[in-house]
């Protein structure tokens, strides 16, 4: 099972360059869920571990306009250029199935460019997931990031199951959301890819003028997970 850690800073990359992990998954604004990082910051995570880009241009829903599709090809551009190994994104109608032209615009240009292809837990957001998994594997997505529709991973565990034998090795199946030290050997023995976790915890100090909360590294979080799984 590789593992994945979900970043936004630099400090956050190297600590899971330090500790050997598979790669990472670089955004801003994860409070918000995960928007498109910068151009400088991609660069400089490229460099010291495998990193894949979020791409997406707004928080809110993943309904996205002509004018943010063309946004979203930019980023997979930038995010090529400046040293990424994959790209991020999820696209949906109104409905909440998969926008399915946007999808395979994006995925097109991203494997044009030798760019790893996820879709991000905007699945969670589908009633059909079997059908919805079948439509990613024919748009030729490398994986799937997936809490199995629940708030956490360990709550879809039995979707998460259902996930993976169905897709029988024709995507890769990551599971994401609250996976911890505590969960970890629940979701291996499940057979999937990968987890995905963030590496992160909050300070406590406060920062005024609606500035947002501030966080730091947190390490030991890596080594409980790593020590469960005796890496």
């Amino acid at each position: 099972m590789k593992l994945e850690a979900c970043i936004e800073t630099l400090a956050e990359a190297k600590l899971a360059a330090k500790h050997n992990l598979n790669r990472v998954e670089l955004c801003s604004a994860l409070d918000l869920g995960g928007l498109t990082p910068s151009a400088a910051l991609i660069r400089a995570c490229a460099e010291v571990i495998e990193t894949h880009v979020m791409i997406r241009p707004r928080a809110g829903n993943f309904v996205f306009s002509t004018l943010e599709m063309a946004l979203m090809m930019e980023e997979i551009a930038v995010a090529r250029d400046f040293g990424a190994t994959g790209v991020v994104f999820g696209c949906l109608t109104i409905e909440n199935k998969i926008d399915f032209a946007l999808s395979q615009h994006l995925v097109l240009a991203a494997h044009k460019n030798s760019l790893q292809c996820t879709f991000h837990r905007a699945f969670d957001f589908l009633e059909d997931q079997k059908t919805g998994l079948e439509q990613l594997i024919k748009l030729d997505f490398d994986r799937l990031l997936t809490s199995g529709g629940a708030d956490t991973a360990q709550k879809g565990v039995e979707n998460l199951a259902r996930l993976v034998k169905d897709s029988n090795g024709r995507i890769e199946i990551m599971a994401g959301s609250g996976v911890n030290a505590s969960n970890i050997l629940e979701l291996q023995h499940l057979g999937i890819d990968a987890a995905h976790f963030s590496i992160r915890k909050k300070t406590g100090e406060k920062v005024p003028l609606g500035m947002g909360e501030h966080y730091e590294p947190d390490e030991e979080k890596i080594i409980k997970i790593l020590n469960v799984l005796k890496r």
